[in-house]
């Protein structure tokens, strides 16, 4: 029997890690195994616990992983599963690749540095506080990546292969459109990885790569995202109201303190930054980038300029690399980033992590949190369980580094930076499908969120559409 496995993603909006099994073939041999992504678990603790795991299936039983692109909750158990003794092919884009050297390094590097600083200061339950994977671990994995251009087909066995299509997430992101042989019948499977904005300047300003997924889709089951399935984009443009919070912070003698994403929501933010400095609509006040992978990230972005936008194309061509505009600082060491603590004056703090789930930002929001002057600025996403969940909804303190940090800055949420697509955006996207499929299977999702998309759906197409759970097989054909 082939079967979609979910085993991760399903009833959250983290971890994602699809299992296709091909079924046994001629012989009565156990078929193939593929992974579509393999993510990390972030937020809840009941959901960080399962990166601790063991795979259902045992990893060196998994013949290879095919990934849609670079985000930690696609990319980030990798070293893991190559650790547990995964040894197959990793097939995604080449930006793909380029970027998922950084992050799972970088991943890496974070989880020793917190061990040893939780080892340090006692501050952890385990004795010894372990990383999930070292930096050597993740290194290593890197050497199972092959690169595959988007359309191409890539035969995995004689019953399988897949080809990826343009999702219009992040730099490099994908759609994995794979097809299967049962029993003489082609069966193809869409999984949508994460899906992008629409192409429009005005409600999606400072997409940094090309808006809008593949259009004209066909398949027999659809794994879709649902991440945004209950909300709705804000469509005003954020920019007047980002020069306003701004000018209001620098005025009272604050900082503007900003948890993002290294990869594409860290230069989408500093590209506005740049237009709104050079347009007079903001003073041009010190700008820190505190992010070694966000660092590296420009680098490949600068790269892979095949994806640009004709906006962001053009900012670069006049102003040139971010790495080289006056006023914006790039903290490579650690020391480089204890010098941002030092500055009293108003500036902006770009740093990640993006879910204020670790990293340097950690020690920015210790130290302004309590300040009412500040501004923390959300521009992403905020997993429930994770700490900028509980700064964005408004709690009196947070957790940093085991202490309590009274929250007395003033909180600003943008919900135009989105790189998800909404409700609308989403249901537009698939009344171009050619065919409605058998079933859609929702991932990626909060409960509320994929319930909600569900009805939607069911609705507006008249679409079969369920709500994945995790550990849950369902039949192929």
């Amino acid at each position: 029997m082939a079967y979609i496995q979910f085993l991760g993603a399903a009833g959250t909006v983290t971890g994602s890690k699809h299992l296709i099994h091909s079924g046994t073939d001629s012989t009565g041999k156990n078929g193939f195994q593929a992974l579509i992504d393999c993510g990390m678990f972030q937020g809840l603790k009941e959901w960080r616990e399962r990166n601790w795991q063991d795979t259902p299936v045992p990893a060196r039983e998994i013949d290879a992983v095919v990934l849609t692109h670079a985000h930690l909750d696609h990319c980030g158990w990798i070293p893991r599963l190559v650790k547990e003794g995964f040894r197959g092919p990793i097939y995604a884009t080449p930006p793909t690749i380029d970027l998922c050297g950084i992050i799972l390094t970088d991943s890496g590097h974070l989880q020793e540095e917190d061990a040893r600083f939780y080892n340090k200061h006692k501050k952890s339950k385990h004795d010894p506080a372990l990383p999930l994977y070292t930096l050597a671990e993740a290194q290593d994995a890197l050497q199972y990546f092959r690169a595959v251009q988007f359309e191409q087909v890539q035969q995995l066995c004689p019953q399988v292969s897949f080809r990826l299509v343009r999702a219009a997430h992040i730099l490099g992101s994908s759609m994995v459109e794979l097809s299967l042989q049962i029993n003489g019948q082609s069966r193809r499977l869409l999984f949508t990885g994460d899906i992008g904005r629409v192409c429009d300047r005005q409600i999606a300003p400072g997409e940094v790569v090309c808006s809008g997924p593949t259009e004209g889709e066909t398949a027999d089951v659809l794994v879709m995202e649902s991440t945004y399935g209950n909300r709705e984009h804000p469509t005003d443009d954020p920019r007047p109201r980002l020069a306003e919070v701004i000018r209001q912070t620098v005025q009272r003698g604050g900082s503007v303190v900003v948890p993002a994403f290294a990869v594409e929501r860290t230069q989408k933010f500093l590209f506005m930054l740049k237009q709104l400095m050079e347009s007079g609509q903001i003073p041009k006040i010190p700008v820190y980038c505190d992010s070694p992978m966000a660092i590296k990230a420009v680098e490949i972005f600068i790269k892979h300029s095949g994806e640009y936008t004709d906006e962001t194309r053009k900012l670069i061509s006049q102003y040139g690399s971010p790495l080289q505009w006056p006023g914006f600082t790039f903290a490579v060491t650690s020391e480089d980033s204890k010098k941002i603590n030092d500055s009293k004056y108003p500036c902006v703090i770009v740093s990640s992590s993006g879910m204020v789930t670790g990293g340097r930002i950690l020690h920015h929001l210790a130290q302004r949190l309590p300040d009412p002057r500040n501004v923390v600025m959300f521009i992403g996403f905020q997993a429930p369980g994770t700490r900028g969940f509980i700064i964005k909804s408004g709690a009196p303190e947070v957790k940093i580094f085991g202490d309590m940090v009274p929250i007395r800055a003033q909180i600003a949420v943008f919900e135009q930076f989105s790189d998800h697509a909404d409700t609308p955006e989403l249901l537009k996207w698939l009344h171009t499908f050619t065919q409605k499929p058998g079933v859609t299977y929702l991932v990626h999702g909060e409960p509320a969120a994929s319930s909600q998309l569900k009805d939607a759906m069911t609705k507006q197409l008249g679409w079969n559409v369920q709500l994945a759970q995790w550990m849950e097989k369902v039949q192929i054909g």
